[in-house]
């Protein structure tokens, strides 16, 4: 059996034999997981993920069932564990979005269902493997940057990169930095892959050239209580037309959403790329259903 908690769980042939069958079963719908369940566990708010996930396995031919951790005896402090036990012996598939990475590696732990990270402090997955169906339907090979903070979408862009032999370049803040074990893990693979990774602290530096810049909210679920410090700390990380010039002149922009105008994204620019976003947004429908058909032969 197999989990997805990160994308380190998946190697180059299988992620991108994964965005392949996203793309068939984008074009011609079947329904490959009839009767089959899915429980959905919620810590963290959610439009995009939900709907993809229940859409999904619906449209799939299985069943989902929505779990706020707020209705669950977890709320009530009964150990993840016994949790899992639970959830995972009765259910074909489980996802999880937390708040802690480390909670979902317990669920998995003791689930006897496969377990995805539906979005956690570290990594956030499966938005990548939409970016990924996204880039390859606008015909964008590897030249990437990403803009922002060094948060789960800058996590899981350095190991998919990393593991796929990408070109990728970091913006950061000064004094923002990417936790050691995940750089670490980035360099390694990159040897045998061939990727590029850099990093800066130079928005235009990071994007010259590039054909697809990436950014994302810089104020996470969780950190409301820090927004006046990090708007400070971005001053001038906002991707706007002037940013843009210096990419590809087909460049793309992508966005995980939800997009705030006037911090990282100009309403201008995001206006312009609002057809590719909300595009990478539908993908997420369609990677999830690849990735429950592949969990689901994994067993």
């Amino acid at each position: 059996m197999r989990h997805f908690l990160s994308l380190k769980d998946f190697n180059k042939e299988e992620i991108l034999a994964l965005i392949h069958h996203a793309k068939i079963l984008k074009q011609k719908p079947e329904k490959l997981l009839i009767d089959k369940t899915l429980a959905m566990i919620f810590e963290k708010n959610s439009t995009r993920t939900r709907m993809a996930f229940e859409l999904a396995i619906t449209e799939l031919g299985g069943k989902a069932l929505f779990l706020s951790a707020n209705d669950l005896q977890l709320s009530r402090a009964e150990p993840l564990k016994d949790t899992a036990r639970v959830i995972g012996s009765m259910v074909d598939f489980v996802m999880f979005r937390v708040n802690r990475h480390a909670s979902l590696e317990e669920f998995a732990k003791y689930s006897k269902a496969p377990v995805i990270n539906a979005l956690s402090d570290l990594y956030h997955p499966t938005q990548i493997l939409g970016d990924l169906l996204t880039m390859q339907e606008y015909q964008k090979e590897g030249k990437i940057a990403f803009v922002g903070d060094s948060n789960n979408m800058c996590n899981s862009w350095l190991i998919a990169a990393s593991i796929l032999g990408y070109e990728l370049s970091i913006a950061l803040p000064k004094n923002y930095h990417i936790r050691p074990e995940i750089l670490e893990f980035a360099k390694e693979n990159a040897k045998k892959s061939g990727a590029k990774i850099t990093l800066t602290n130079d928005k235009f530096e990071a994007i010259k050239d590039k054909e697809v810049v990436i950014t994302d909210t810089w104020i996470s679920m969780g950190e409301e209580e820090q927004k006046e410090r990090k708007i400070k700390d971005f001053e001038g990380f906002i991707i706007d037309k002037d940013a843009m010039s210096v990419a590809k002149k087909d460049a793309i922009l992508l966005h995980c959403l939800p997009a705030y105008r006037g911090y990282e994204v100009s309403e201008e620019l995001f206006e312009l790329h609002s057809e590719v976003i909300f595009e990478e947004a539908r993908n997420r429908l369609f990677v999830v259903k690849a990735l429950l058909c592949f969990l689901e032969r994994e067993k």
